[in-house]
């Protein structure tokens, strides 16, 4: 979407409400052939896995009394994950993708929808590509229902007839866009439980950057965004979703798409400026260490001897 749509990251292509659709579409048959090509040619014998990692938060509705804002979380969420979960899990687009931008396109006087289609064989060779689901998140949304007029310039983002809210009380301790909501994530993880059949599930990315330099290396947030997070995956894994793995997002402050090296992700700092490029370890480091020692988080109320 930010590579085709609005050209924010390479290539740098801004083909409004048609290439994120196009690329999207060309990655999933490209996924599905290479899962094939693993499946007949190396798994008998190497007996790995090939599952494709998707980046998602999730949409809340405002009033969850109301069926419209029921109804905007839903699209939300489809036009994320689904986009790409739904083709792999279930053969093909979520139907709410499929008939909001088959609407637009037709309120645009296009011929067919700028969403491409599968074919009949196509669909039946994408279903199943996947032996794991990778999972990256990492923030939530409110989502309530908003009409885009259609004379608009045609986008990805005003094809689900939605607005995104946040919570000004919600934590944001880096970007804009990223807000600590952890039981967004329980919620997610349930969902992708019921849709698409308990898959097995890795979190492939989960954390939170800084934008300013922590003085003293003093992450205090980020520690309570991993206790907050991992906490909600331990919930979810009592409801009885499969999350086999879980990976903080990121070892090192590294190379940030067009952010560049100013938003850190790392749990251990780089000074850039050095050329040596050393590396300190943050205060989530030790905090982390513990969690991953005791497969858990570790009893309070144990003295260390």
């Amino acid at each position: 979407e930010k590579g085709y749509e609005t050209g924010e990251h390479a290539p740098g292509l801004k083909l409004g409400g048609c290439g994120a659709y196009k690329a999207a579409h060309h990655i999933i048959k490209t996924h599905a052939k290479v899962w094939h090509s693993y499946n007949t040619t190396w798994r008998r014998e190497q007996r790995g896995m090939v599952g494709i990692s998707l980046t998602s938060g999730w949409g809340e509705p405002v009033d969850p009394h109301s069926q419209t804002d029921r109804d905007a979380a839903e699209r939300y969420i489809q036009f994320h994950l689904g986009w790409f979960a739904n083709p792999i899990y279930r053969g093909d687009y979520p139907e709410v993708m499929k008939n909001y931008v088959g609407k637009k396109s037709a309120q645009q006087g296009l011929g067919t929808s700028r969403l491409p289609t599968f074919s009949v064989q196509e669909k039946t060779y994408i279903k199943g590509t996947s032996d794991f689901l990778g999972i990256g998140h990492f923030t939530t949304r409110y989502v309530l229902q908003k009409n885009f007029p259609f004379l608009q310039v045609s986008s990805y983002h005003t094809d689900h007839d939605l607005a995104e809210l946040v919570d000004p009380n919600w934590p944001a301790p880096g970007p804009k866009w990223l807000y600590s909501v952890p039981w967004g994530f329980r919620r997610l993880l349930n969902f992708i439980k019921t849709q698409y059949g308990n898959p097995l599930i890795y979190v492939t990315e989960n954390g939170v950057s800084e934008t300013v330099q922590c003085p003293q290396l003093c992450d205090e947030w980020r520690i309570q965004y991993l206790k907050g997070y991992i906490n909600e995956i331990l919930k979810a894994l009592n409801d009885g979703v499969n999350v086999k793995g879980y990976t903080a997002w990121s070892l090192l402050d590294k190379f940030e798409w067009n952010k560049g090296f100013s938003e850190r992700f790392g749990l251990y700092h780089i000074d850039f400026k050095n050329k040596n490029k050393p590396r300190y370890p943050k205060a989530s480091v030790d905090y982390y260490k513990k969690i991953i020692s005791a497969n858990g988080f570790p009893n309070p109320r144990e003295v260390m001897s």
